[in-house]
């Protein structure tokens, strides 16, 4: 696992992709937070960093799509994925290598956004007036949504041997995951079931764990949802042996 793991960082570091969804990540939350009208910090008037909590979700869903769409496809694509498969790991080490080695350079692209949370530190009135706890908790909240979108992109990278279809699959079912349950509810006739749906979405427990209270529901349902595409992407890449 930890040699698909080196394996997948440096094909990273090699890529220009890697460096451009990165600063394209960087620089529309920067945008969101400090330039556009209407979403700064300025306009909002608190010192926080609620509008990158809010805005992140959304620019996760291309850099997480971004990344992970080679991951599998590009492999088949080049025919470079038999020869992998000849090395002495098992298909649960390719696929959690891989996994590992995209939430890393995902938790790398979050290492920048901290010089804002000392910016606003020292901007509030009086200077440290800011929720700590719900900002480390909203940290921890986009790192398990990330797993959970990383998840998905390997899932959808797998299912193809085109990486603009799995970028396209990866971002389709990122946003449905997102936004679909909790917009279940604006629908007329499911307005009864509006709670229940909402819980099997993202955001739900997103939003619930940037309270910064660690629920061990939260945790179990985002643990869950990685397990069960990383499953789904074991049995599709275990079904090139049939």
């Amino acid at each position: 696992m930890w040699t698909i793991f080196k394996k997948e960082i440096r094909s990273f570091l090699s890529s220009l992709i890697a460096y451009v969804v990165m600063v394209v990540f960087l620089t529309a939350i920067g945008l969101f937070m400090w330039m556009i009208k209407g979403t700064t910090v300025f306009d909002l008037g608190v010192a926080g960093m609620d509008v990158l909590f809010q805005f992140a979700p959304l620019v996760f869903v291309f850099l997480v799509s971004a990344v992970t769409m080679k991951s599998f496809a590009e492999e088949k694509r080049l025919g470079t994925l038999e020869t992998l498969t000849t090395h002495p790991v098992s298909d649960w080490g390719i696929i959690l290598g891989k996994f590992l080695a995209a939430l890393s350079l995902l938790v790398f692209s979050l290492i920048p956004t901290l010089i804002y949370y000392f910016t606003i530190h020292r901007l509030g009135d009086p200077p440290g007036n800011l929720d700590t706890g719900a900002t480390w908790g909203s940290y921890a909240g986009l790192i398990l949504l990330g797993a959970a979108y990383v998840s998905i992109g390997l899932f959808s990278s797998v299912m193809t041997d085109n990486q603009i279809v799995a970028l396209i699959l990866s971002m389709s079912l990122c946003l449905a995951f997102y936004l679909l349950f909790g917009l279940a509810g604006e629908v007329e006739w499911m307005q009864g079931f509006d709670r229940s749906l909402e819980w099997f979405g993202l955001e739900y427990h997103y939003r619930s764990i940037s309270r910064g209270v660690a629920d061990t529901r939260d945790l179990m349902y985002f643990f869950s949802f990685v397990a069960v595409f990383l499953y789904l992407t074991k049995f599709k890449f275990s079904a090139r042996k049939w």
